[in-house]
């Protein structure tokens, strides 16, 4: 018992909260109505975490594409991440900061990129595609904020990967 709290105790201080016990999503994450018009895919789950928690204002936006990945491949290239993981539905004017990396989450792999994003009416922020497979259907979230990529990129990973999101996650990409 004594090596759980000190588990929780280093999550505070490391991770910058922590989740009630037998909780999978983090506290200072909110679930918001998804922000974008209709298209081909049905609409994701979007999430708000504030600047005080996560390093700077923090949205995630995650959905299933289902029977939309290439079955024998999965998640290849950044070009594929350039293209399936919504990126375009935030601002048409994106560049990638740098080149993509192979990534696991929720226990299925694909890749993550990082860009420059700039918002309409001039604001740049930071945004994080990532696109994951599970046999022939995509995952892709995507997360943007203004803060810096590296903060972005981290509070979204830690976001994704708690109980909660994973199960919905799983659940989602088995149409469920």
């Amino acid at each position: 018992m004594r090596w759980l709290c000190a588990v929780v105790i280093a999550t505070l201080f490391i991770g910058g909260g922590c989740a009630e016990a037998g909780e999978g999503v983090e506290p200072h994450w909110r679930e918001i109505a998804w922000p974008y018009p209709r298209d081909g895919w049905p609409a994701g789950r979007a999430f708000h975490c504030p600047e005080s928690a996560c390093g700077g204002d923090v949205e995630v936006y995650v959905r299933p594409k289902l029977g939309f990945c290439n079955c024998d491949t999965g998640v290849a290239d950044d070009d594929e991440v350039d293209r399936v993981a919504d990126i375009d539905l935030i601002s048409e004017r994106f560049l990638p900061r740098e080149a993509g990396h192979v990534i696991s989450v929720a226990g299925m792999t694909g890749r993550l990129r990082s860009y420059d994003l700039m918002i309409p009416g001039g604001v740049m922020h930071a945004a994080v595609g990532i696109a994951v497979s599970h046999r022939c259907d995509l995952l892709v979230a995507v997360a943007q904020g203004r803060g810096d990529a590296a903060a972005v990129e981290r509070a979204a990973l830690q976001f994704l990967e708690t109980a909660d999101m994973k199960r919905w996650m799983i659940s989602a990409m088995e149409g469920r």
